[in-house]
């Protein structure tokens, strides 16, 4: 945590894939790394290695001579050192300030030799580092969001705003106007939504008219609300959420409140486009709907 720096992961064989792993995950749940190749560190690429970074070295022996001769240069250095090891009295965890142990381990198959278990060990106690340290310093979803932009990560914690109807894709229309005359403007040509927005003068949201609210409508069969105001039959006061929002909070709100539509609004309540869940179904993952934001820290404090 007291890194202001960049955290260097190496490691040679089977423990430095490891390592290029390990330093992945702390690149993309918030902390600076890279991974450093100890042979080439030794032909000129300790150059990226600063009295401000940490180096975090993997070895299950502690004994990798090419590991071993970087400990002098880093003292000279001043560059303070963790050790991912088998124990603490190898000469690894002997030059490390800090020392996680993985324990010994039995490698798996019949000869029990190939880096396996040890390995694994590694890479779990290697994430929780990187996923405590993540925690600790206040890592978000939101944050996580901007190292992802892409892949099946990026379209679940995309905004609201890249994926909300918008323009003539969404109905508006005055809460003064006729339960007719909104219908009416439904009826139009473009994309269909199952719901209108409704606004006052100033054009801020006051309510929401949605399929449902017509069906109940013929279901008594009051014909002359037809010709009333809307404001009277709307749901006043809808649930809305803000553009910056990530999906998969919606989809929380939104499942949580049995929503099929919610509106997206500005700070002033103007209507900035409308969230269907038709939309959305597929994106996210509904049996791993993310906690909100309000829950995480909950969770944080």
């Amino acid at each position: 945590l007291r890194c202001s720096g960049s955290v260097v992961v190496t490691g040679v064989g089977k423990a430095g894939l490891i390592g290029r792993k390990l330093s992945a995950t702390f690149s993309s749940t918030g902390t600076r790394s890279h991974f450093l190749h100890p042979t080439e560190a030794r032909h000129g690429d300790l150059g990226s290695v600063g009295v401000q970074d940490l180096v975090v070295a993997l070895s299950n022996s502690g004994e990798t001579e090419e590991l071993l001769g970087l400990i002098m240069p880093l003292r000279q250095q001043g560059v303070p050192m963790i050790a991912i090891t088998r124990d603490d009295r190898n000469a690894l965890a002997r030059a490390a300030e800090v020392v996680l142990s993985i324990g010994r381990h039995r490698e798996a198959g019949p000869l029990a030799l190939a880096p396996s278990c040890s390995t694994t060990a590694m890479l779990a106690l290697g994430d929780a580092l990187a996923l405590v340290t993540s925690h600790a310093r206040g890592f978000t979803a939101e944050h996580f969001s901007k190292f992802h932009p892409a892949g099946s990560l990026g379209r679940q914690l995309c905004p609201v705003r890249e994926v909300m109807r918008q323009g003539s894709e969404i109905r508006i229309a005055q809460q003064s106007q006729t339960v007719r005359e909104v219908m009416i403007q439904l009826s139009r040509p473009g994309r269909r939504s199952g719901a209108v927005m409704l606004v006052n003068a100033e054009g801020r949201l006051t309510g929401l008219f949605t399929d449902s609210d017509l069906a109940r409508l013929f279901e008594t069969r009051r014909d002359e609300h037809l010709d009333e105001a809307i404001e009277l039959v709307m749901t006043r006061n809808p649930i809305t959420i803000a553009p910056g929002v990530l999906l998969p909070e919606a989809i929380h709100l939104m499942s949580e409140r049995k929503l099929s539509e919610l509106p997206v609004i500005d700070e002033r309540r103007i209507p900035l486009g409308l969230l269907d869940i038709t939309d959305v179904l597929g994106r996210v993952d509904e049996t791993e709907v993310r906690p909100t934001a309000d829950e995480q820290r909950r969770r944080a404090a």
